[in-house]
């Protein structure tokens, strides 16, 4: 059996995924969410291909509100939807559990088997994740108790970008204070650009060590990784997810000193900056709407802040793809995925306006065409290859997960 359940636990919620990682796809999903409030909900859902093992009570979907004090208890009620829910996991019974952790550090830089070592370690990395690694930790906790008999394995969002040179992760500031601070850029959905990068080689039909690509990861977080023969060589995001390109509410790259500006000027503290930056920035600071499609609804209608906003996204975009191609020396494939780069054409198409010289040419019709495959959107004529290749987190996770074990 090749059957991993794959985990991702957030600090007030729990996703998680059964997946048959030798046929590539989910038999099951869920959410546990609003875990520690006064009332918790619950989303179980089979896939067809796992619809045939619900017992005569059971559906293919199935949500609830529960009390769900901790992740203990959100492990319990998870179990339970499998126990009542189907598929049963006597009959695919899973092989280990994969864990989604943010901050790995400069410690870890492949999935990782989980010790008492390894729970110490992420526990201490919480100081560069404060809102993540705990979280996680709690959640490897409670699935060790859940599933004792297993093994289950570490995959960090920042292990795939440890092949950066130096040159890229190092932060021109004092070096003593940044190595006893730890501050270095790390780089975040290392994940997907893993996944991604490998899969669209499978779609080009070439070796990943042959090829030179740009991945555009973009959804309400966001982020641009230049990979050279399947291994990292810079990414967009720094020290923590907040640098790099425009997002749904972060600001992205911006210039230190205005940061300065605002606390003597604005009267903000230091938590008024991090709720600036994080919360109140990107395209709903400028535009007033923090998905895409509500932003190019309202930008197509008239609103001139949407438009702004807008255009400040895709002009950073089409940035970090220059600033890559330099680094790259040449570039055979430019790859969008995640919900904004997976479905958003006007995104897509203004992104890569004006970078015909150096052999892109997008077919706008191709561009315009909706779909949950992987496909070409490029001319057949064009030098560079553009992509759009749904990503899967959940399934990279699996697959690194059973190659440990």
């Amino acid at each position: 059996m090749s059957i991993v359940l794959v985990v991702n636990t957030g600090s007030s919620s729990m996703k998680y995924q059964l997946i048959d990682v030798e046929a590539g796809e989910a038999l099951a999903s869920g959410l546990v969410e609003r875990i520690g409030q006064a009332e918790g909900h619950v989303r179980h859902e089979a896939s067809d291909a796992a619809s045939a093992a619900l017992n005569a009570a059971g559906e293919r979907r199935w949500e609830t509100d529960a009390e769900i004090p901790d992740h203990e208890a959100a492990f319990r009620i998870m179990l339970d939807a499998f126990e009542t829910r189907g598929p049963s996991l006597t009959q695919y019974p899973p092989v280990a559990v994969g864990h989604r952790v943010v901050q790995g550090g400069a410690r870890f830089f492949e999935p990782t088997v989980i010790t008492e070592l390894v729970k110490i370690n992420i526990d201490e990395l919480s100081v560069l994740a404060p809102l993540h690694n705990p979280a996680n930790l709690a959640g490897i906790v409670a699935a060790e108790r859940a599933f004792p008999d297993v093994p289950h394995v570490a995959v960090f969002d920042t292990a795939f970008h440890q092949t950066m040179p130096p040159a890229a992760y190092t932060y021109a500031i004092d070096r003593e204070l940044a190595a006893k601070h730890r501050v270095r850029r790390y780089g975040f959905h290392g994940t997907s650009h893993q996944f991604v990068s490998r899969a669209a080689a499978e779609f080009l039909d070439r070796p990943v060590e042959e090829l030179r690509m740009i991945v555009l990861h973009l959804g309400n977080g966001a982020s641009a990784c230049a990979v050279s023969g399947g291994r990292s060589i810079d990414t967009s995001m720094g020290m923590t997810p907040l640098e790099g390109l425009v997002m749904g509410t972060r600001s992205g790259d911006i210039d230190p000193a205005v940061l300065l500006h605002l606390q003597r000027r604005a009267a903000l503290d230091v938590d008024g900056v991090d709720e600036l930056l994080n919360k109140r920035s990107g395209v709903l600071g400028l535009g007033g709407h923090s998905d895409m499609r509500d932003l190019v609804e309202a930008a197509e209608s008239g609103d001139v802040d949407a438009e702004l906003a807008l255009e400040v996204y895709t002009h950073r975009v089409r940035s970090y793809v220059g600033a890559y191609a330099a680094q790259l020396g040449r570039v055979d494939a430019i790859v969008f995925t995640a919900g904004v780069g997976e479905n958003a054409a006007v995104v897509r198409e203004r992104s890569l306006a004006g970078l015909e010289w150096f052999g892109v040419e997008l077919d706008i019709e191709r561009n315009r065409e909706r779909g949950s495959i992987a496909r070409r959107i490029s001319t057949d004529a064009s030098r560079t290859a553009v992509l759009v290749v749904p990503t899967n987190e959940e399934l990279e996770i699996a697959r690194q997960t059973l190659a440990v074990v």
